[in-house]
């Protein structure tokens, strides 16, 4: 198991990260708005079942490369690093999506979309492999249990905010539209907590 203070930093930053409006949230939003709540809570289970399949493939992957070399671990943790800066600064800069785009579908169909976008997403794949070991300690061991503990409470969290969004999605739809600077402003507080994570593992002392 992680360390307290280690999951309460994870909590805080999870935080930051699940009830911004990200992708996940977005896509959940725009299904909902287009199709009804029972399609937003379809999707949001959908986004749930690709990130718990991208936990396991994590698990598996970069406990491999705790057992197989300390420095290849360590590697691994700056690339991480590299890549949350890099995704926080393409977050800030980006425009807002437009949430209109969003065409009606069944619930059915919508689950199998969410589902398969999560899992064959290759950002997707990579912000799991970058996120997960920034808060793995291997000196503590049973790092594939340490990493299984966070992979489920970033699902836990990430599902509960899209399933709030599924439920609430006409008043937060109508919010985010009357509302374009909040738009605007959510990739800038988004990026701010992804170079903040990459930043901190970067200047931190070896």
């Amino acid at each position: 198991m992680p360390e307290l203070h280690t999951l309460i930093t994870y909590l805080a930053v999870l935080t930051g990260f699940v009830f911004f409006p990200g992708p996940s949230i977005l896509l959940t939003l725009a299904r909902a708005s287009s199709s009804g709540t029972r399609v937003g809570v379809a999707t949001s289970l959908g986004i749930a079942l690709g990130d718990l399949m991208h936990t396991a493939l994590a698990v598996v992957g970069i406990s491999a490369i705790v057992l197989a070399s300390a420095e290849a671990f360590f590697v691994i943790k700056m690339l991480g690093a590299g890549y949350l800066i890099w995704l926080g600064l393409r977050s800030f800069f980006e425009g807002a999506p437009d949430l209109a785009r969003a065409r009606p579908l069944g619930a059915g169909r919508a689950f199998r979309q969410a589902m398969l976008a999560e899992l064959l997403n290759p950002k997707s794949a990579m912000f799991f492999l970058a996120f997960l070991p920034q808060f793995v300690d291997p000196a503590l061991g049973r790092v594939a249990l340490q990493l299984s503990v966070l992979g489920l409470l970033f699902v836990a969290m990430g599902t509960l905010a899209t399933l709030i969004v599924a439920v609430g999605a006409g008043r937060v739809s109508r919010i985010l539209q009357a509302n374009p600077a909040i738009r605007r402003w959510q990739g800038k507080v988004v990026g701010g907590v992804y170079c903040a994570l990459g930043l901190r593992l970067a200047l931190q002392e070896r």
